[in-house]
């Protein structure tokens, strides 16, 4: 099931409706647990604090991370409204997030039961794309000269050595 926004706007969604590719989602979800924040390294040095709550609706659940302060107030049971939310895989899977376009606020619908037997953070999306496509589109473990693409045509002009300048360029120079 494909869900792309139309026109900029949000799309309402249910959990199991989710997917690695989802943008701009808005999504009612409960909070079934919360962790400790736990502190990870920032792009371009320093430290951030991410903290990760189950979270979810009766069609399935989540692993939602709340960066820096965005944990603050939250606990079990809360009912959350997420606007402008998108999903991020990390280690190849999936967590929703809120982002710095997005609003994280106290909702008033009631969700009763959460569907926790199907989390969708579960599912490991670098393996099912390891197992659709080829062992060597892994990008994550990849070493060596084939590193680049790991198709032939740059493997072979590397084999062969730096290309030699075109002759005729030479006498001007």
């Amino acid at each position: 099931m494909e869900h792309e926004e139309v026109s900029g706007e949000p799309v309402e969604l249910k959990v199991k409706d989710l997917t690695p590719e989802t943008k701009s989602v808005n999504v009612t979800v409960k909070v079934v647990s919360i962790g400790e924040p736990e502190a990870v390294p920032a792009r371009g040095g320093g430290v951030r604090h991410v903290t990760e709550a189950t979270v979810g609706d009766e069609t399935a659940s989540i692993i939602m991370s709340l960066w820096e302060k965005q944990g603050e107030g939250i606990s079990e049971g809360i009912v959350l409204w997420i606007e402008n939310g998108y999903v991020s895989l990390v280690r190849g899977h999936m967590r929703l997030n809120v982002g710095k376009y997005g609003q994280m606020s106290p909702s008033d619908t009631a969700i009763a039961e959460v569907n926790t037997e199907e989390n969708l953070s579960d599912a490991d999306h670098a393996t099912a794309r390891r197992s659709e496509l080829g062992e060597a589109t892994d990008l994550r473990h990849r070493k060596g000269p084939w590193a680049s693409t790991g198709y032939g045509e740059d493997d072979e002009r590397r084999e062969k050595g730096r290309r030699r300048p075109r002759q005729d360029f030479d006498q001007y120079y």
